[in-house]
């Protein structure tokens, strides 16, 4: 049986930028329709970026208490899963109260494109036909799946690792990104022999050296063995655990745990039964469509945004383009502007980085200046217990603009939204210095950072 319907805006995908995306849209005035084809908020709520930080923020809860046990882990972490459940159930369900108070329209099921106006939505023992003016896609991606060690009973995404019903014993992990570390260090907390195979030179390579060796030092601290420039080949399971083969430099090496976690990165979810050849989308070969500064695609009435896009696959990007494209579609002239994009680790220490690095000056020969500070004598950081990181800020070393920023330590993850603020604003560092931050916080190792910068560049101009 096939039934009929049609809206202005329709949605695939009911992500981070799905759901935002449709929010938007209604707002305007739209008639609006968000198709899932899984849980309402997507992966991100259900099994991605909530799931896991709740787990996280439980194992640093539960390390924190000095007294292990391995029946005291093991509550602990059916516990924890008990409270992770609970967030993701609550999220799920404020996804679906915001799409439903803005005025969007939630259908569930498989959407599959027919022509440039119109979808069919498999759904159970019936199909429906959608027609539409313009449609988004936000269709998100999955975990990128090894040839030599596809996903099973012993090899696990990061899906399946959110869902364990027990601690494994001893957890082999695939890529040292910075999933693999935070869900790495997560079960480790919780009593794990945990070993991280990584292919580069080290473990988050995406941040440069200096701030990753705290991290690097915790991860040693919470019993993890690192092995870098590290190939795996092949894995044998069998109903206890996997053994798994790998060559580091040229030299083959095999490795027993309970389970293999693969986190090597994500693939766009573009391929399968979505049509998009049907209406001239052509996706490139990493499987990203293409899109202007509206989001819009090479077909004028369709647009994407999100993790099938260009830039990092990040949930907070993705809810930047929603709106972007909702709007462009409503007829207002908004656009990416976006100076920077924050990315945060949730690892122990927090990582976190906006802008430009010190390498990336150094690469296009920006002149630069790298005002620091230490969570060390920070008062509020010593009150916590988290005293180790720092806190670097780079800025032009003639203007004083600050240009990016980088930070270890303790709520990492927070503050980097006030540096966010004010590279997208053109702040100078001396900006920051003469804003009075709360004492005592770990805000003020930021101030510090600023005033160091400040004194820098004052320097270099009396000397020239």
């Amino acid at each position: 049986m096939t039934n009929h319907m049609g809206t202005e805006t329709l949605v695939i995908g009911s992500g981070p930028g799905g759901y935002a995306a449709a929010v938007r849209s209604a707002q305007l005035g739209k008639k609006t329709i968000v198709v899932e084809r899984g849980q309402i908020g997507g992966v991100c709520t259900n099994v991605g970026c909530i799931p896991s930080k709740a787990l996280i923020a439980e194992a640093h809860r539960f390390h924190s208490h000095k007294t292990w046990s391995r029946s005291g882990s093991i509550d602990a972490f059916l516990e924890a899963q008990a409270f992770k459940e609970s967030i993701v159930t609550k999220q799920s369900g404020g996804v679906k109260y915001l799409l439903q108070t803005a005025g969007a329209t939630i259908l569930e099921g498989e959407a599959s494109f027919i022509d440039r106006h119109t979808v069919r939505i498999e759904q159970p023992g019936t199909e429906l036909l959608v027609s539409f003016k313009h449609a988004i896609l936000a269709t998100g991606s999955r975990p990128i799946e090894l040839q030599a060690l596809p996903f099973g009973n012993r090899i696990l995404s990061s899906t399946e690792a959110l869902s364990l019903a027990s601690i494994p014993e001893s957890l082999i992990v695939i890529g040292g990104g910075y999933i693999g570390v935070e869900l790495g260090q997560m079960y480790a907390k919780f009593g794990s022999k945990v070993t991280i195979l990584e292919g580069g030179q080290r473990v988050l390579p995406g941040f440069e050296a200096d701030l990753v060796a705290p991290v690097i030092k915790h991860m040693s601290a919470d019993g993890i063995t690192i092995v870098t420039e590290a190939t795996a080949v092949s894995a044998k399971q069998d109903l206890d655990g996997i053994t798994l083969n790998y060559i580091k430099n040229d030299v083959p090496y095999s490795i027993r745990a309970e389970y293999a976690l693969i986190t090597v990165g994500r693939r766009p979810n573009t391929d399968g039964g979505l049509g998009l050849e049907r209406i001239g989308l052509h996706p490139t070969s990493k499987g990203l469509i293409d899109t202007d500064k509206q989001c819009r695609t090479e077909v004028s009435n369709i647009f994407a945004i999100g993790d099938i896009t260009s830039g990092p696959a990040l949930a907070h990007k993705a809810s930047f383009e929603a709106n972007v494209a909702a709007e462009a579609i409503a007829g207002l002239p908004t656009i990416i502007d976006y100076k920077a994009i924050p990315l945060v680790v949730f690892s122990g220490p927090e990582l976190s980085s906006v802008g430009m690095s010190e390498t990336e000056c150094k690469a296009k020969a920006m002149p630069a200046i790298v005002g620091r500070s230490s969570f060390a004598i920070n008062g509020r950081a010593l009150a916590l217990k988290s005293a180790e990181g720092f806190i670097k800020i780079i800025a032009h070393s003639e203007s004083g603009i600050i240009l990016g920023a980088q930070i270890v330590g303790a709520e990492a993850s927070t503050l980097i939204s006030e540096l966010g603020l004010a590279i997208e604003m053109g702040a100078t560092v001396e900006d920051l210095a003469l804003t009075i931050h709360p004492h005592p916080t770990l805000g003020e190792v930021i101030m510090e950072a600023a005033q160091n910068a400040v004194r820098k560049i004052m320097k270099t101009k009396i000397q020239t």
